[in-house]
């Protein structure tokens, strides 16, 4: 079946999925809007379909059976819902919306109207990462004890004025912005967290948002996972660590200006010593985007929750929400 898609918003990420659309022949792109009626021209001009300002002439669109949104956090939660209202399977970049409150009517809507609702949390189709849950599902590194990880850039000239540190638009700083991935990835691995803490701070940055965050989630069995996320970060770096009973694994790098994709998988030996490691490494372009829009048009087809579902993306903002909280009254809180 020929699925057409329309997209809202044409900045990096909606260029970056119309980039991947073209890859699949039974996905045209027929029309992008854009406030800036240039970019959604520019955009159509290189990937095919018709430019509009208007958004609502996208999701109102009786041609179009899915929508990306890949707008400002603000306008995230508006344009899915009213996608919903009218029908359209949709795949809405992260986060869900810049409220709790936002995600779970968005995904309650997709419930109601029978469409798939997808967040955009492309890290879980990256090789490392999926090669890593893998080995992790099939228990080779035992029982797990603890999951860390440090995610990071350090921006650039003008950072300061960009939308990302203008609350309004939105709606969190570092915290919201990497950290969400991160979050999901804890929860992806070990499931449901329980309680958090953690601090937030403007360090760099003449922003209204937080350009670091730091964060403790604990779940029953005192299966702990700290997170630090940071704008200053000078070089851009990722590093999640998954240590078990038995042994652990690491994941460096995501490609490109965070360096070679590298999953290290470390056993422990029993007589104590130097762990027998294997190191992997993925040195191929960056196909999580390709990965994870498949992964959407085959949850359309069979009307199943996609990995990196609504409800995922529901919970994720759950837990940055409540490290917010912990952030803001200094105390731990419940999930």
């Amino acid at each position: 079946m020929t699925y057409n898609i329309g997209i809202v918003g044409a900045g990096f990420a909606g260029k970056k999925r119309a980039s991947v659309l073209v890859k699949f022949k039974n996905c045209p792109l027929v029309v992008t809007a854009d406030i800036d009626k240039s970019a959604a021209c520019d955009l159509a001009e290189e990937f095919g379909g018709r430019a509009e300002k208007d958004w609502k002439k996208v999701v109102r669109d009786p041609d179009v059976h899915a929508v990306i949104v890949a707008t400002y956090n603000k306008f995230l939660a508006p344009i899915s819902i009213a996608a919903i209202e009218n029908r359209k399977h949709v795949l809405c970049e992260k986060p869900l919306g810049c409220t709790v409150e936002e995600s779970r009517k968005i995904v309650e809507l997709a419930k109601n109207k029978e469409v798939v609702i997808k967040t955009g949390f492309n890290l879980r189709h990256h090789p490392a990462l999926s090669r890593a849950k893998g080995l992790y599902d099939e228990r080779k590194i035992g029982r797990l004890i603890f999951l860390r990880c440090r995610y990071g850039h350090g921006g650039r000239p003008g950072y300061e004025e960009e939308w990302r540190g203008k609350r309004n638009l939105s709606g969190g700083g570092e915290l919201l912005d990497q950290g969400i991935h991160v979050v999901d990835l804890f929860r992806w691995f070990a499931g449901d967290f329980e309680e958090v803490f953690g601090y937030t701070s403007s360090s760099f940055w003449k922003i209204e948002t937080e350009d670091n965050a730091w964060a403790m989630l604990r779940k029953s069995g005192d299966i702990i996972a700290t997170m630090h996320t940071s704008w200053t970060q000078w070089k851009n770096m990722f590093s999640f660590e998954l240590f078990g009973s038995e042994g652990y694994l690491i994941i460096e790098g995501l490609g490109g200006s965070y360096g070679k994709e590298v999953l290290k998988y470390g056993v422990r030996r029993s007589e104590g010593g130097p762990p027998r490691e294997r190191i992997i490494e993925f040195p191929g372009p960056d196909t999580s985007w390709e990965k994870e829009w498949l992964e959407f048009i085959r949850a359309v087809e069979g009307k199943t929750e996609p990995l990196g579902s609504g409800w995922d993306g529901f919970q994720a903002n759950r837990m940055i929400h409540a490290v917010y909280e912990a952030a803001r009254t200094g105390r731990k809180v419940k999930l």
